[in-house]
C-alpha cells in the first residue's frame, strides 16, 4: 500500500512535520512527499531527505490551477495523507477524494487561522481580501468548515483536538538518534568556537511569537561574561539581530538554518535550551518541534506556559509566564546558579521523551489510524 503526504509548501519548515509522518510509516508502506515548493527548492534543513519527493511551483491564481492538475495526475497512493488544513494540501486532497474515492486523512499541526488573526484590523482585511494567494486567509478559512470531509484526523496539541477533534499524536522523536551519550558538549562548544561559555540555545527561525526579543532582553539583564545566546536558524543570520539590540552583539551566535542531519551535533553545545513562546493567536495552537529535539538529548529546557508545553514536559522542565522578561532572566540565573539540579531535569526530560514522545509511540499511533481508515473504506 502506498501513502501520498501531500505537503502545503515543500520549502517551509512545515515539511519537518510531514517528514516525521512519512518516516515513521515508510517502514511499513510507500510513502511519497508531494507539494509545491514555493521557495523553488525543498526547506534547506531537509534538502538531503531520502523520501521520494515530487515537486511542484507555487503560482498565484489562477496559474495556480494549471498547477493544481498537474499536482493531481502525480498523486498514485493509496491512501491520502494531508499535512496541515490548507488549500494546497488539504485541499488538494478533497479534490482527489472527490474524483477517485480514496480514503483522506488531514494532520494539523497548528491553527492556519491564527496566523492571520494575529494581524491588526486592517491587516486581517487585507488578507482576507487577499484572494489571488491560493492559501489565502478566506480559503484557509474554508478548509477549517470542511475538516469533518477527512476520513481521519490527526493533531499535534490538545487545543487542535478540542478545536477539530482527532487522534493527539505529537512531534516525537527517535531517542535512539538523540543519545546524549553519543555527543560530546565540549567538543560540539569547541567546534562552534564557543569553549569556556555558557550557551543558551535557541533552535528555529527566530520571529516575534517565538518570544526571541523576550531572551534578548533577559539576556540585557544577565551580566555575566561567559554567557552567549546561541540562535541556530535564522534565514539571514545578518538580519535576525535588531538595532534596538546592537549593544549584545559580542554576546549573540546567530548560525543559519543547518541540515537536519546535523542538529544533534549543535543542540549538544547548549548548557540550557530556551522556548520562550509567547500567548498570541497563532501560539495557542502550536505546539514546538524543538522541544522534543531537546528533551531527547537530555537539555535543561526554559519554556512558557502556552499550549501544551506544561503538559509534554511536566516537572522535568523550567517554566515562566510568557512575555515575563524578568523571570526569564531569574530563571536562567537559577539554572547556572544550580547546574546539577539543571542536569538532572535533564535527564529527567529525556527519560520522559523515551517513554511517551519516542518515534515508536508515533509509529504505534500512525498505524492505527492508516488501518482503521483503510478498513472502512474496503468493500463490504
Amino acid at each position: 500500500m502506498k501513502i501520498s503526504f501531500l505537503c502545503f509548501d515543500l520549502s517551509d519548515n512545515s515539511l519537518n512535520r510531514a517528514v516525521l509522518l512519512a518516516r515513521a510509516l515508510a517502514p511499513y508502506y510507500s510513502v511519497e512527499l508531494v507539494g509545491p515548493a514555493r521557495k523553488g527548492d525543498l526547506w534547506s534543513p531537509m534538502k538531503n531527505l531520502e523520501l521520494p519527493v515530487q515537486r511542484f511551483p507555487w503560482k498565484r491564481i489562477p496559474a495556480w490551477f494549471s498547477v493544481v492538475r498537474r499536482l493531481r495526475r502525480a498523486i498514485d497512493g493509496d491512501v491520502l495523507f494531508a499535512c496541515k488544513l490548507r488549500p494546497t494540501s488539504f485541499g488538494i486532497g478533497l479534490l482527489e477524494k472527490r474524483r477517485t474515492g480514496k480514503p483522506l486523512i488531514v494532520d494539523i499541526d497548528d491553527w492556519e487561522l491564527g496566523f492571520f488573526l494575529r494581524a491588526g484590523f486592517w491587516g486581517r482585511v487585507g488578507r482576507l481580501l487577499n484572494l489571488s494567494n491560493p492559501n489565502g486567509m478566506f480559503y484557509t478559512w474554508l478548509m477549517e468548515r470542511r475538516v469533518d470531509r477527512a476520513d481521519g484526523i490527526l493533531v499535534s496539541n490538545r487545543f487542535l483536538q478540542h478545536r477539530f477533534s482527532g487522534t493527539l499524536v505529537s512531534h516525537c522523536r527517535d531517542t535512539r538518534e538523540l543519545d546524549p551519550a553519543r555527543f560530546d558538549s565540549r567538543e560540539a562548544k569547541r567546534k562552534l568556537g564557543l569553549d569556556g561559555t555558557r550557551v543558551v540555545m535557541f533552535l528555529g527561525t527566530p520571529r516575534a511569537h517565538k518570544g526571541v526579543d523576550d531572551l534578548f532582553a533577559a539576556l540585557e539583564r544577565l551580566t555575566d561574561p561567559r554567557l552567549r545566546l546561541v540562535i541556530v536558524g535564522a534565514d539571514d543570520p545578518s538580519r535576525a539581530l535588531p538595532e534596538r539590540w546592537s549593544a549584545l552583539k559580542s554576546r549573540i551566535v546567530i548560525l543559519p538554518p543547518i541540515p537536519a542531519e546535523r542538529l544533534p551535533e549543535h543542540l549538544a553545545a547548549a548548557d540550557v535550551v530556551a522556548i520562550p513562546q509567547r500567548q498570541t493567536p497563532d501560539t495557542v495552537g502550536q505546539m514546538p518541534a524543538k522541544i522534543f529535539d531537546a528533551m531527547a538529548l537530555g537539555k535543561p529546557i526554559l519554556s512558557t506556559r502556552v499550549s501544551d508545553i506544561p503538559e509534554v514536559l511536566g516537572d522535568t522542565g523550567y517554566l515562566v509566564e510568557p512575555g515575563n522578561i524578568e523571570e526569564i532572566a531569574e530563571t536562567l540565573r537559577h539554572i547556572f546558579d544550580h547546574p546539577e539540579e539543571a542536569q538532572a531535569k535533564g535527564r529527567q526530560a529525556r527519560q520522559r521523551c523515551v517513554t511517551l514522545y519516542d518515534t515508536r509511540v508515533m509509529t504505534a499511533a500512525l498505524r492505527e489510524l492508516v488501518e482503521s481508515v483503510v478498513r472502512k473504506h474496503k468493500p463490504v
